[in-house]
């Protein structure tokens, strides 16, 4: 693994492995949910070979916005890969992806659901060949009824719900600001590969792993999901409101919205103390939290009077003074210098020198072992030569099965 990732320090000065240090994915994923499950993988220390067709990752053309001509979408997704060239229809190539494969842990991909079955890469021919490899599939909406329906985020944020349930009361149904789904179903992926490499460890046995962004958008939608199937409620778009919690979300001050979030009483009769109206903390309109959703719009009335009385920044300060949740709304790089401005040090530079890029900071963190930020988002191809000489000096592992192998199995 030298050759593709040379031990370096991090930025924290640590040149300890990551935890899975060892573990190399053979990434043929692309746009969003595979390529962010395999630079989780990365970022943690397992070397993954991001292997394109010749057009490269659709995302590479995903342009407003970039860098230096480079989609900053590729860019977010893409870190501490090494990228390969390949044309699956090519017979030479073929053979590369298999002596890639080969000498995998981890196998990724996001094609349609029999679209690999003429490179005998499905998942049966896969299973048979390489019986310890952890093979990864994500699909739209799985491989039965939804099978022909293309697994673009915007149609799972439309079929599960989420759309139906944001956006204004009286308005139209709106999609998130960001492909949320393919973000879950990669992070969905990610437990799956783990947790697959836990039991590998076990029983030296390498098993699928399927997932769609349907099944994990109706699993993230949680407590609007299981009031449908517990109790049969059909929720509505309710804007910034919470169904369940209030004050819960934007109130006006006298010059901007201030974010309030009161989970319990405590923190309610805090709020009002603040407010100065401590004395509808035992109103019977609000005494409790189904009350208070009850009496939602006698209740943002008297405190938005309050409010009117001071800056949103005032109310920030004197809020969170007292102990109660809440926040200004900022843009997306005024998010950024607010996590900056509490030090939580967002944005790493990945890689060395003129090559560096600045990305968005792995959020877990570990104790012992350090979070990698080696190498920048690759270019189309640009490590095949170091992946075509680590197959010629890496073995395959012992399980893979050869095409002498197979052909012996298929005579009997």
């Amino acid at each position: 693994m030298e050759n593709f990732r040379p031990e370096r320090a991090d930025r924290t000065g640590s040149a300890s492995a990551g935890p899975l240090e060892g573990v190399v994915v053979a990434d043929f994923s692309r746009v969003l949910a595979g390529p962010y499950c395999t630079m989780l993988l990365a970022d943690l220390g397992a070397t993954v070979i991001k292997v394109e067709a010749p057009v490269g990752d659709d995302t590479r053309l995903w342009i407003p916005p970039h860098r230096d001509g480079v989609s900053t979408y590729y860019l977010a997704v893409n870190r501490n890969k090494q990228s390969i060239v390949l044309d699956l229809k090519d017979q030479d190539d073929l053979e590369t992806a298999y002596q890639i494969i080969d000498r995998a842990d981890v196998f990724v991909e996001n094609f349609k659901p029999g679209g690999l079955t003429q490179f005998g890469l499905d998942a049966e021919a896969v299973a048979e060949r390489w019986p310890h490899l952890i093979h990864t599939s994500i699909t739209g909406f799985g491989t039965a009824g939804g099978a022909s329906m293309p697994g673009y985020d915007l149609l799972a944020q439309a079929v599960s719900g989420m759309m139906h349930v944001t956006g204004s009361q009286d308005g139209p149904p709106q999609r998130t600001g960001v492909a949320i789904f393919d973000v879950v179903a990669g992070l969905h992926a990610a437990v799956g590969i783990l947790a697959s490499l836990l039991d590998r460890g076990r029983t030296s046995q390498g098993q699928h792993v399927s997932l769609n962004l349907l099944s994990s958008a109706l699993s993230s939608l949680v407590n609007q999901t299981e009031g449908a199937v517990a109790c049969g409620n059909d929720p509505m778009r309710m804007g910034n409101e919470h169904p369940s919690l209030f004050p819960y979300g934007p109130f006006q001050a006298n010059d901007r919205e201030i974010v309030i979030c009161c989970g319990n009483d405590s923190q309610f009769r805090r709020m009002l103390d603040c407010l100065g109206r401590g004395d509808l903390a035992d109103d019977t309109r609000f005494a409790t939290v189904e009350a208070r959703n009850a009496n939602r719009v006698e209740l943002r009335t008297a405190m938005e009077a309050a409010l009117n009385a001071a800056t949103a920044e005032d109310w920030f300060d004197r809020l969170q003074a007292v102990g109660v949740p809440c926040s200004p709304i900022l843009t997306v790089k005024e998010g950024v210098q607010f996590a900056e401005d509490l030090g939580l040090e967002p944005v790493v530079e990945t890689g060395l020198g003129d090559d560096a890029v600045p990305t968005v900071r792995n959020p877990i963190g570990l104790s012992r072992s350090a979070i990698r930020y080696d190498k920048a988002p690759p270019a189309l191809g640009a490590d095949g030569d170091a992946v075509e000489q680590w197959i010629r000096h890496t073995p395959a592992h012992p399980a893979s099965a050869t095409h002498d192998d197979l052909r012996k199995k298929a005579a009997l």
